[in-house]
């Protein structure tokens, strides 16, 4: 399948699944559309999934924008991938297990979780420029994870509310939740230092 025909599919899929999610979540809350709004865009996954929608639609598109240029930097595609993949991996190994959705929400929970971080992973892999993916990006790809992570809990100081149960401070008290921050920025060093690694053996290949 051509790049432009996987660039064009991922910007669907990312959409029908953030988008629904969306409608889904309205459906069911208790809040105001302007709170259900804010904590929709407090997961990670959601932030993550628009990102990635983000991307391919405008490198599907190839319309000459800003934006455009700062997706085209080097190392942007595996920072989309970076965050992506640890959605799924978190979800995979700590979330799946307590919680069971039915019907359209288990549809969009798996393109969420599941189907679009293998997407966007075989998408690196074949489109990604490894020669440009440098060791040195890793610090300013963990600005954004840091960024949310320091938002969730200065906002769930003052709303009590937290989009995940290891960051939940008023359950598991700071110390728990800072603990648990130390480990998932461990796991995005880890994951990041892997797809630097595997690019710089593909870089390798490719000359």
């Amino acid at each position: 399948m051509a790049k432009n025909n996987l660039l064009l599919l991922g910007s669907i899929i990312g959409w029908f699944a953030v988008i629904t999610q969306y409608v889904l979540m309205l459906n069911v809350s208790l809040e105001t559309t302007a709170e259900t709004t804010i904590r929709f865009f407090s997961y990670f996954t959601i932030l993550s999934n628009t990102l990635v929608a983000v991307y391919f639609t405008v490198m599907w598109l190839k319309k000459p924008s800003l934006l455009l240029l700062r997706l085209q930097k080097p190392g942007i595609l595996t920072a989309v991938t970076l965050y992506i993949s640890i959605v799924g991996l978190v979800y995979q190994l700590v979330l799946r297990s307590i919680w069971s959705p039915t019907g359209m929400q288990k549809l969009v929970d798996e393109l969420l979780h599941s189907v679009m971080p293998l997407f966007v992973i075989v998408f690196w892999y074949l489109y990604e420029n490894h020669k440009a993916t440098s060791w040195k990006l890793i610090p300013k790809w963990l600005i954004f994870p840091s960024l949310y992570l320091v938002y969730i809990l200065i906002r769930g100081h003052f709303s009590n509310y937290y989009p995940y149960p290891f960051m939940d401070v008023t359950q598991l008290g700071l110390n728990q939740v800072l603990l648990n921050s130390g480990v998932l920025v461990l796991v995005f060093l880890a994951v990041a230092f892997g797809f630097v690694g595997i690019s710089s053996l593909l870089s390798k290949k490719q000359k």
